[in-house]
């Protein structure tokens, strides 16, 4: 079979196919414009694949009744369910507005483990931090700091009783 050769456009009509695929170029105080008003936004791009509607974490307790009681009495969740076996509560699924935590008694088969330790959670409301800040002392709560306006935002922090960090904060 005899090889064909095939021949290479030429250069000119080479540049030209380039020259209408480059975009125009914006007038250099439109494209600073329009940077200034991208970083301005805040809200993330949307994901094109994986994609949730609520996050709901489960926290492995130390000491589940006592910890139920304090998510209970002093911060105010509402118990959606509870989970036993043998006669004895193993967790507890836990409500306040759109939130659920799950909390779960710590069985002890991987032996002595610390909780909480390099994690967070970050609680975000439209209520006045100040006042669900005074009502988790007044109910016996202990705040690890007090409110402050820091990064745009009102927050304190907690630790719940067995370790676990916690952020509350509210943009106004």
């Amino acid at each position: 079979m005899a090889k064909r050769n095939k021949a290479k456009p030429s250069r000119a009509k080479a540049s030209k196919k380039t020259a209408k695929k480059a975009a125009p170029k914006k007038p250099a105080k439109r494209a600073a414009a329009k940077s200034a008003k991208a970083s301005k936004k805040t809200a993330a791009p949307k994901s094109k694949g994986f994609q949730l509607a609520s996050l709901a974490p489960t926290l492995t307790q130390n000491d589940l009744a006592k910890s139920l009681a304090w998510y209970c009495d002093v911060l105010g969740f509402v118990v959606g369910q509870r989970w036993e076996r043998e006669g004895a509560l193993v967790g507890a699924e836990l409500k306040a507005g759109k939130v659920t935590v799950y909390l779960s008694q710590d069985d002890g088969k991987m032996g002595e483990r610390v909780k909480g330790q390099g994690s967070r959670l970050y609680w975000y409301t439209d209520q006045d931090i100040d006042q669900i800040a005074n009502g988790i002392k007044a109910r016996g709560g202990t705040l690890a700091t007090e409110p402050k306006d820091e990064w745009g935002v009102r927050a304190f922090n907690l630790e719940d009783p067995t370790g676990f960090k916690i952020t509350v904060s509210s943009n106004r």
